[in-house]
């Protein structure tokens, strides 16, 4: 809990950080361009006004510092348009085509839409020219730059929540790898001396039917311990067949499962070969029927297995007719510690998606369920070749 609690508490401090550098750059940011643009509006103005200078001068009129206004302007696009919309002159305009005037002339009526021209008016008549201007490149990236600002903290708050997640990802199997082992440890003692005490029953009573069940039991809890064990390393898949691997599950639900519950295998007519590890994913399906069992809450009902040939696909579907999983809960069942039962720690559809997924690089999802009708897992793999 104190794990999760911190990890939370992260998530939550690096979203909020991540908002408040994008809110403050968004705000410099904006009070930045509204200041600049106020200075390129004014420097404009100073530049119509030389322009006017030099179009209304005589043979005295001095003309070094309009001029050097005039030639100053390097960033700023500016057209110069007369009033009946011919380009007169133009400045700092990267032409794309090859009809430049046309290229131009079309620039400047924009930005006369726009609003962004200065009238410069003659003083002997009607006549006047319209100074037309555009937001310098600079200007036009500090405007793009706290989205690309904001697009990069966001990376980052995406990133590092990813990092949090796989740590936790991987100090949770330690955990489970860690728990296995020790279980598996643990009953190893207790299990060697009841195989021993069977032995010693068989000899002193050996016509008592039950002890051959109670063997079977031990061994039963033999192949639960070996199971526990192989948790966490890698076992090495080979060829086996699938039917086989589903009748234990049945002959082993048969007898552990009310009557009122009808086990049923549909299979080929043939042995289905696959590489596995055999007695985990019996482990996988018994736990699938279990928790099928649990669904019908002891009431009648029915488990289908049916094992289909689909081109290089093997696949498992384990279908009941229980009372079904909400949609809201299906994306959960196979998280760590969900359960919906009132006794069980939820583990049981997290070791089978390992199982599967990691050890036999297959796929196990719920295929469909429904609330009072019933649910069908299918677990896929890959056929062994030939």
């Amino acid at each position: 809990m104190q794990w999760t609690d911190r990890i939370r508490q992260v998530k939550i401090w690096l979203v909020v950080t991540a908002v408040a550098i994008a809110v403050t750059s968004l705000l410099v940011s904006h009070y930045l361009v509204r200041d600049l643009q106020v200075e390129e509006q004014g420097k404009m103005e100073v530049w119509a006004q030389a322009m006017h200078t030099i179009s209304e001068a005589d043979e005295n009129t001095d003309l070094t510092l309009a001029t050097a206004v005039i030639e100053g302007n390097n960033t700023i696009p500016v057209i110069v348009m007369d009033r009946d919309g011919n380009v007169a002159d133009w400045r700092n305009i990267s032409v794309e085509g090859e009809d430049t005037l046309a290229f131009v002339e079309a620039y400047g009526k924009k930005m006369q839409a726009a609003g962004d021209f200065i009238r410069m008016a003659f003083s002997d008549g009607d006549d006047y020219l319209l100074v037309c201007y555009d937001e310098s490149i600079m200007l036009k990236r500090l405007t793009q730059f706290p989205y690309w600002q904001l697009g990069i903290v966001m990376i980052f708050a995406v990133v590092a929540v990813f990092a949090l997640l796989s740590s936790k990802r991987a100090e949770q199997n330690k955990v489970w790898v860690g728990l296995s082992k020790e279980t598996a440890h643990q009953l190893g003692t207790p299990i060697s001396s009841l195989m021993a005490w069977v032995e010693v029953l068989k000899e002193t009573y050996p016509d008592d039917d039950l002890i051959p069940e109670m063997d079977k039991d031990v061994k039963r809890l033999e192949r639960i311990a070996e199971r526990f064990s192989k948790i966490g390393s890698l076992p090495e898949p080979v060829e086996a067949s699938m039917n086989e691997v589903l009748d234990h599950v049945i002959e082993y639900m048969d007898k552990r499962t009310s009557q009122k519950v009808a086990i049923k295998g549909h299979y080929p007519g043939h042995d289905v070969i696959v590489k596995m590890n055999a007695s985990l994913f019996e482990w996988v399906i018994e736990n699938l029927c279990k928790n099928a069992v649990d669904a019908m809450e002891g009431g009648a009902g029915k488990i289908d297995l049916w094992l289909l040939e689909e081109g290089n696909t093997v696949a498992i579907e384990v279908a009941d007719n229980g009372k079904g999983i909400r949609k809201k809960d299906v994306a959960n069942v196979f998280r760590p510690g969900f359960t919906t039962k009132k006794r069980g720690w939820g583990l049981g559809l997290s070791l089978a998606k390992r199982i599967v997924e990691e050890y036999h690089k297959g796929h196990i999802y719920v295929k469909n369920s429904e609330v009072g009708r019933g649910t069908t897992f299918r677990i896929e793999l890959r056929r062994a070749s030939n």
